[in-house]
């Protein structure tokens, strides 16, 4: 309800809209290049770049290539990026042992980034699938249940590790129960007060994440899905309890995840909480929005802005997207 009754013709909303400055003057929302977090994946191979086949226009990158990617955000203003890591098949096992080595890729790639560019925040995924066999998030028993204790001992490790390689901010995406706390305390007792804890605290068994399965190289060994530690998608109060438990334990941020199939999530988290909410555009939307552009179905420069807009609308306070660069320079 209005607070005050409009009619026509004293009142045109056109009016508005007639040129593009008064538009800009009475916008609600501005989408900036400060709103976006660049996804990248590092491969640890000896080419630059390796195009990912199912995310047209996005590549894969070595961890020299990551480092231009880093100073490449400072340049365009882009506040920090996400990175994912794409191993080695040889250098992965059950438990995902290669996620605590700490000359591994990851490691690695942190340090590259902060050389290139310390000005620029590195976030980077803390979960054991991209160095398991299994591509399961965390350790599995002989039924292939994932157990939760016994992989939260394992991200806690991952968590430190990234951290003391010089991470700025560690994001648990595995959905175990207590892992933030567990991390965050760990954290404090090995004097990273500072290292930021943003939990994939609403993250929905999805099958927008294929493309990026395709990335990081789980597709092909992920076996049965992820439906018992990843959120119903009929569920939203659900939602509300992860995120609540999650900030009682540490979380410095909180994310959703998928993004525009979940907008009312993003708004039901931001509004409740009053706590930064990102929302992650993911892989299969990215995927959707190349691919229908490549076809000349869609003008994609201008849906990928729209579709970043409506992240803002929905009252994220960040959002984590492949296609920041891109979005970046056009915002420029």
């Amino acid at each position: 309800m209005t607070p005050f009754p409009q009619s026509f013709p004293a009142t045109r909303l056109r009016r508005l809209r007639q040129a593009p400055w008064i538009r800009a003057l009475t916008a609600e929302h501005v989408l900036t290049p400060a709103d976006l977090v660049w996804s990248i994946v590092v491969h640890d191979g000896p080419e630059a770049r390796i195009p990912v086949e199912s995310m047209p226009g996005n590549d894969r990158l070595s961890v020299d290539e990551a480092a231009r990617a880093a100073s490449r955000a400072s340049e365009l203003g882009i506040p920090a990026i996400a990175i994912f890591p794409n191993i080695s098949p040889t250098l992965k096992d059950e438990t995902g042992s290669e996620a605590l080595n700490p000359d591994g890729l990851v490691p690695r790639a942190i340090q590259a980034m902060k050389a290139a560019a310390p000005e620029v925040g590195v976030i980077c995924d803390v979960a054991l699938d991209p160095f398991t066999s299994h591509g399961h998030d965390g350790v599995i028993d002989d039924n292939g249940y994932v157990l939760n204790d016994a992989t939260s001992e394992l991200l806690v490790a991952q968590a430190v590790l990234q951290a003391r390689s010089g991470a700025d901010v560690v994001a648990p995406s595995d959905m175990m129960d207590g892992r933030i706390g567990a991390i965050r305390e760990a954290l404090e007792d090995e004097g990273f007060v500072n290292t930021m804890i943003l939990s994939y605290a609403a993250k929905y068994a999805s099958g927008f994440y294929g493309p990026y399965r395709d990335a990081i190289g789980s597709a092909t060994a992920l076996k049965g899905d992820k439906q018992t530690y990843q959120q119903s998608p009929a569920n939203t109060d659900e939602a509300l309890r992860e995120v609540a438990m999650d900030i009682e334990e540490g979380a410095d941020m909180v994310m959703v995840k998928p993004g525009l199939p979940y907008l009312d999530i993003v708004r039901r988290v931001s509004e409740t909480f009053a706590i930064p909410t990102l929302a992650f555009q993911v892989s299969g939307e990215y995927a959707q929005i190349m691919a229908a552009s490549e076809r000349g179905w869609i003008d994609g420069e201008r849906v990928m802005m729209e579709t970043l807009m409506s992240f803002k609308r929905a009252g994220a306070a960040g959002i984590i997207t492949y296609f920041a660069e891109r979005a970046a320079e056009k915002l420029q």
